[in-house]
């Protein structure tokens, strides 16, 4: 089976179309809407300290996964940390590709450590991670080797996936040092990215501005209600947006961002099954998922027709699928509890994995054509693992 037509998406993705857009902060604005019952937040805050996911189907044993981890750390890992793209360039494009480090693909991993009790490998990571994409004032989104550089912008949701798995570490490894590290840098990011109780998708640490909206898959609802200093409103403000951007019942995914100047959302005639179904497994995360949602992710799993991209009403435009996809959607059917919905997700899954002993990409997910091969496809299959 050829694997030539892989939907290859990394988070960065988003900040990189709107990097013309940074603009100074606007007055805070919420969407129209009544804000969500100060309930349903307390019960968010409620349960903040546990933090790990709420099942665990997967197992170590599998050999998928164990296929996949040797291909991570014999071809895709360089002496910085992850790579992006198993083959490398000159760094020099205005998306990150090649061997350049990505803070999305630093969090993936740190997550996976942490959950599966790699406490060594964790701390490794960890320093690899302040080595290369912390600018003293938040995590660069991206760093390239070759060009000893950082980008001047972050990206909210992959800093905040770092932060949790210190949260995790905490957890796993009874370990207060990483509580430690916890405090530390989610203060620092609560202080870039975070004004007026409104969460941005970045800051440019060299002119000091934010954009002005919100991607709504950047609303990881449990990582902000473990923030310090409280963070009720902010949550209270964030699920409201998130909940309003529910297209409905007959197609229940997601709009794809909100301005706060406009108090509008935009960008949302052509809906990316990735960013959508993050924001299905963060409302999962914390009890807030729409039936709908799930009974439909759960018939486009079972059918295999979950495609890259639909339009607003549900009609597939994209017809290309993306093991990341199915990994994602493994975990949103970990978080509500149905063992079969994730089996049937990992598996799959598991169709894309390249399992030609004769090829590089041997245990990885990538384009055995061209030898295209994408971190966050393969962290995101790493990580589905340990829900």
């Amino acid at each position: 089976m050829k694997k030539s037509h892989y939907f290859l998406i990394s988070g960065v993705l988003i900040i990189l179309l709107v990097m013309g857009l940074i603009v100074l902060l606007p007055a805070k604005s919420t969407p129209s809407s009544q804000k969500k019952s100060s309930s349903e937040v307390a019960s968010i805050m409620k349960e903040q300290e546990e933090v790990k996911p709420k099942n665990h189907f997967g197992t170590n044993n599998n050999q998928h996964k164990q296929a996949l981890l040797q291909f991570i750390q014999n071809k895709m890992t360089s002496e910085h940390g992850i790579v992006t793209n198993y083959i490398d360039t000159n760094q020099t494009e205005e998306t990150a590709t090649g061997h350049e480090i990505l803070s999305e693909s630093a969090g993936l991993m740190l997550r996976y450590l942490a959950l599966s009790g790699q406490k060594k490998d964790f701390n490794h990571e960890w320093d690899l991670t302040l080595k290369t994409v912390d600018d003293g004032t938040q995590f660069s989104y991206r760093y390239s080797p070759k060009l000893a550089k950082r980008s001047d912008v972050n990206a909210s949701v992959d800093d905040l996936r770092i932060l949790r798995s210190l949260k995790e570490a905490a957890s796993k490894f009874h370990d207060t040092d990483y509580e430690k590290d916890f405090e530390k840098y989610a203060n620092r990011f609560t202080k870039t990215s975070i004004k007026k109780n409104e969460l941005y998708d970045f800051y440019d640490s060299k002119i000091k501005v934010n954009n002005d909206f919100i991607t709504l898959c950047y609303i990881d609802l449990k990582t902000i209600s473990l923030l310090p200093d409280n963070q009720t409103k902010l949550l209270e403000n964030q699920l409201t947006i998130l909940e309003n951007g529910y297209l409905g019942d007959g197609f229940p995914f997601y709009k794809t961002r909100f301005n706060y100047s406009k108090e509008a959302y935009q960008d949302s005639d052509e809906i990316n099954v990735i960013e959508s179904l993050l924001a299905i497994l963060h409302l999962s995360e914390v009890g807030l998922q729409k039936q709908a949602s799930i009974d439909y992710l759960k018939e486009q799993v079972n059918d295999g027709t979950l495609s890259n991209r639909y339009d607003s009403q549900g009609k597939p435009i994209d017809l290309n699928q993306s093991p990341a996809s199915y990994g994602i959607a493994a975990m949103i059917a970990s978080e509500v509890g149905d063992e079969e919905f994730y089996l049937t997700a990992i598996n799959k899954m598991e169709t894309y994995q390249v399992t030609d002993g004769a090829s590089p990409l041997n245990g990885g997910y990538g384009d055995t054509v061209t030898n295209q091969v994408y971190s966050f496809n393969n962290l995101i299959a790493l990580l589905a693992y340990q829900y």
